[in-house]
């Protein structure tokens, strides 16, 4: 989960030299017919107007932007989507408006104005934070699934701490609970109140132990434990207000169930094989990301493989 935005700026940050370059020649917005479905995927439908959106977007990446690059793309993106709805692991509408923010005045400009270069070279910017909700939210679902299974051996973790002066390092231990400010689908006009409300509750919070009690007595107020949490496993969406966070309980956030806030049981620092393997493995990423590595990893190509063998892909 650590590595999420990393992952979605390593992916979109990389188009950003390629499209600012493409910003010295307007383009015009393109203008496309009638839409048809391409290609049904477990029942959607891929269009020829999502192709053509798929098509500018690689345009504006200097990439290859041929109808069935963007086809391709587009059915592994749909593969992903279905899979992050299924087990419910999607980043909030929050989190991608944020991401889009950023990646707009990383390139020094407004939203209005990044809005309007991705209308005319004929992206959209539905098609483009489509595009960023799932690469935020797929590293969540690979990392879910695969993230116990490639544990360092002991003598991985010997060899690294002897590179490290023979020292393991050190990393914060969170213990968290998560209150939720239930908000249903249908209901999205009361988040303002939801989050008045879980604003106020913060002042009054009274502890992990009693905090089933005390959400008891508000309404569609649910707890969720969520035990030991070292440092590199915080969500990306979540550690800078954990790590900000004063008192015992962080900032609220608005997600897809409503109005959260964690709860910061206790922390301390700790140096224990888990600590230290979190720590070398956050370290690789990092290094990893520095030398462009693929975002893709062999757990996410694994994956993926798995849900087009079981896809029903159909072309009209």
């Amino acid at each position: 989960m650590i590595g999420a935005k990393k992952t979605v700026r390593t992916m979109i940050l990389g188009a950003a030299f390629a499209m600012l370059v493409g910003l010295v020649i307007p383009q015009a917005g393109a203008a496309f017919a009638a839409s048809e479905v391409r290609v049904v995927v477990n029942g959607t439908a891929i269009t020829s107007g999502d192709v053509a959106k798929r098509q500018a977007f690689l345009k504006l990446q200097r990439q290859k932007g041929d109808a069935k690059a963007a086809e391709d793309q587009l059915i592994e993106q749909m593969l992903k989507q279905q899979e992050i709805a299924r087990v419910r692991m999607s980043v909030s509408k929050e989190d991608v408006d944020a991401s889009f923010g950023r990646f707009a005045s990383g390139n020094k400009l407004s939203t209005a104005q990044m809005t309007q270069i991705l209308n005319q070279a004929g992206v959209g910017v539905d098609h483009f934070k489509a595009f960023i909700a799932v690469q935020m939210s797929w590293p969540r679902l690979v990392n879910a699934r695969y993230g116990s299974s490639n544990k360092m051996s002991n003598s991985d973790l010997v060899q690294r701490m002897m590179e490290n002066n023979k020292q393991k390092p050190e990393t914060t231990e969170y213990i968290l609970q998560q209150m939720i400010f239930v908000v249903p689908a249908s209901k999205k006009g009361i988040v303002g109140k939801r989050k008045s409300e879980a604003e106020a509750s913060r002042s009054k919070y009274p502890g992990c132990e009693q905090a089933k009690v005390f959400a008891a007595t508000m309404r569609d107020v649910s707890v969720r434990e969520l035990g030991r949490m070292l440092a590199p496993e915080l969500p990306p969406e979540w550690k800078p207000l954990v790590e900000q966070a004063k008192g015992n309980t962080t900032a609220t956030r608005v997600t897809d169930k409503g109005v959260e806030y964690l709860a910061i049981c206790s922390q301390r620092q700790v140096s224990d094989d888990q600590a230290a393997e979190m720590v070398f493995r956050q370290e690789d990423l990092a290094n990893a990301k520095g030398k462009d590595a693929a975002p893709e990893n062999a757990n996410s190509t694994k994956y993926i493989a798995e849900l087009r063998k079981k896809a029903q892909i159909l072309r009209p």
